[in-house]
Formats: structure tokens, C-alpha cells, sequence
């Protein structure tokens, strides 16, 4: 069985044939909806892949999945994801907050498990964490509340700065409560913050060529966007071109060179949203399976950027650090 299949268009068939060949043999087929590039990195697709096989279903072998990739164009969501009802997938796993509205307005009866940075009650995906009602379930970050954290941690790091930028995605539907619980934060530490908006892959040079010319004390990148997250290296890099200490949402952009990041793992998400799609595979509802919430939060500190930019990192953070890059 092949190992991915985009459709390009709600007219197009070319997975077809091996759709149905895996319901004639009474194989469940799940339905996998990203906003991501199908030739792109992928932090999601592994992680999910072993949860399911820790539930007893293995890809290829007694479970088929049909991947849907948007190619970063979020106005095609939609209509892949009415392509996956439209097809009776058994479940429909939601890559992202835009996936899961998506998918949430195509059907309310195929279960739907999704992976979120955002409050999935403020968006309107579940009732209620602990009983989430309806075809919903899922994994949720929150990151509006950690975000003032991450704020907080820049300020240990520069205490002198009065100045804070904030990379925002104006697309994003997470973007206006995190940036709500900012501002409150702001206020409370004094602070001023610098909102530079980036939305598209030419906006992010310019981005951060504003925040230098404002002379920012530091920036912070909170996760609202998965347009962010595929531009991990990108990012990263130009933090550092323009000498700007920054704080992102997960330990991969500090792998790729960026001063710290704080948040929950991306990959233990979608493990947990691999395992609640067998559960559902097996006969669970997700009326029944309560949204998991992100209960371990990691601050990774990158030494050696921190060199570069002459940055000496306190004791007190390099003592709760979960992991010091060398």
C-alpha cells in the first residue's frame, strides 16, 4: 500500500482503488488531515504512527490511512476534508487547529481526534474538556496559558529590556486569546510588546527586520500557527542573523539553533492522538475519552547560541532547564 496519497482537488480519485480495496478486506481506513506540505517535514506523522500501533494497528497490515495535505493553503481544508467524509473513513485524524474546525464542520457523526495548540472550548471543538460531547476528542497544548510563561522566562533572561516582540499569525484562530493572556502578562511585569504580524513565507524576513529596528529586547514565537512550525530552521535563523534572543514553543527549533524554547512535545501529542484513534478503532466514543492536556512542559536552552550572542544564561534557568544544547 502506498505510504501517502494527496488529492489535489475534490474531483480527483487517484486514491481510490486503494481505499477500496482496504474495505473490501474489512481493513478501517483513517482519514489524516494536514495543512502541511506532502513533500515537507513532518513532526506528526511518526509519533502518530506509533500510537497506533501501541493500540494493536498497524498501517498497511490491519489499518489503512489516507493522507490529506493542504500545501499550506488553509482555504483547501474544507474541501479534503469533505473528500475523507465524502470516502467513510472510520476516523478522521486533525493535524492543527484549522484541520480540526475543518473537519468539525464536514460531519458530525465520523470521529474526529485532533492535536491543537489552542483552548479547544473557546474554538468550539468539544463541550467541555472533561467530556468533550459530540464526535471530538483529542490532544490540547494550550499554549495561551504558556505563553506569559515563555514571556516571563525572556524577561529572566534580559531584565533590562523594557521591549518584547511577539511574532504573530493573524490567521490563526488561537492567536487572539494567547494574545489576550500576553498583554495581561505585559502589564503585570511592565513591559511593552511589539506585535510584528507575518503570515506568509515573504512576510517573515521583514518581520524580523522590523523587530530589530524597533530594538526589542527579545522575541517571543508563540505556537498559534502551523505556518510557524514548518519554517522551524527559518526562524531560527533569523532570530540569529538579527541578534534577537528568542523563545519558541518546542525543542526543535532549539535544536535548529534558536536560544530556548518552552512547551509541550509535538511528538508526544500526536503519540497520544494515535493511541485515542485505535481506542476509537477498538469501539471507544470521543464523547467518552476527555481531552488529554500537555502535563509535561520542557525548557530546552541552547548554550551555544547564547554565546553567539553574548548572552550570559542565569544559574536559576540553567538549573530548571530539561535540557541544556551544548
Amino acid at each position: 500500500m502506498k505510504r501517502r496519497t494527496f488529492i489535489a482537488g475534490l474531483g480527483s480519485t487517484a486514491a481510490w482503488p486503494v481505499l477500496a480495496r482496504g474495505q473490501q478486506a474489512g481493513m478501517p481506513v483513517i482519514g489524516f488531515l494536514s495543512p502541511q506540505s506532502a513533500d515537507g517535514p513532518k513532526i506528526d506523522t511518526a509519533p502518530f504512527l506509533q500510537g497506533l500501533k501501541e493500540t494493536g494497528y498497524v498501517e498497511g497490515q490491519n489499518v489503512a490511512v489516507e493522507y490529506r495535505y493542504a500545501e499550506n493553503q488553509l482555504d483547501r481544508l474544507p474541501t479534503l476534508a469533505a473528500d475523507l467524509v465524502r470516502r467513510r473513513v472510520a476516523v478522521i485524524v486533525a493535524s492543527g487547529i484549522p484541520p480540526a474546525l475543518a473537519a468539525k464542520a464536514a460531519t458530525t457523526t465520523i470521529p474526529i481526534v485532533f492535536a491543537t495548540g489552542g483552548d479547544p472550548v473557546a474554538l468550539g471543538l468539544v463541550q467541555s474538556l472533561s467530556r468533550p460531547g459530540g464526535n471530538v476528542t483529542g490532544r490540547a497544548s494550550l499554549m495561551a496559558e504558556l505563553a506569559p510563561k515563555q514571556l516571563q522566562l525572556l524577561r529572566e533572561l534580559v531584565p533590562d529590556a523594557a521591549a518584547f516582540g511577539v511574532l504573530v499569525d493573524p490567521a490563526s484562530p488561537a492567536t487572539q486569546s494567547i494574545l489576550i493572556d500576553l498583554q495581561g502578562a505585559a502589564r503585570t511585569l511592565g513591559l511593552q510588546l511589539v506585535l510584528v504580524n507575518a503570515r506568509a513565507d515573504s512576510d517573515l524576513e521583514m518581520a524580523f527586520t522590523t523587530l530589530s529596528q524597533q530594538h526589542v529586547g527579545a522575541v517571543l514565537v508563540p505556537s498559534t500557527s502551523t505556518f510557524f512550525n514548518r519554517h522551524t530552521e527559518r526562524l531560527a535563523a533569523l532570530a540569529a542573523r538579527h541578534e534577537l534572543p528568542a523563545i519558541f514553543p518546542n525543542r526543535e527549533y532549539a535544536l535548529a539553533g534558536a536560544l530556548m524554547s518552552y512547551g509541550s512535545s509535538p511528538r508526544n501529542a500526536y503519540h497520544q492522538v494515535g493511541i485515542y484513534t485505535g481506542r476509537i478503532l477498538k469501539g471507544e466514543k470521543p464523547a467518552d475519552l476527555p481531552v488529554e492536556r500537555a502535563t509535561k512542559l520542557e525548557l530546552v536552552i541552547n548554550l551555544k547560541t547564547a554565546k553567539a550572542l553574548g548572552l550570559t544564561i542565569p544559574e536559576t534557568l540553567l538549573a530548571t532547564a530539561d535540557e541544556v544544547i551544548q
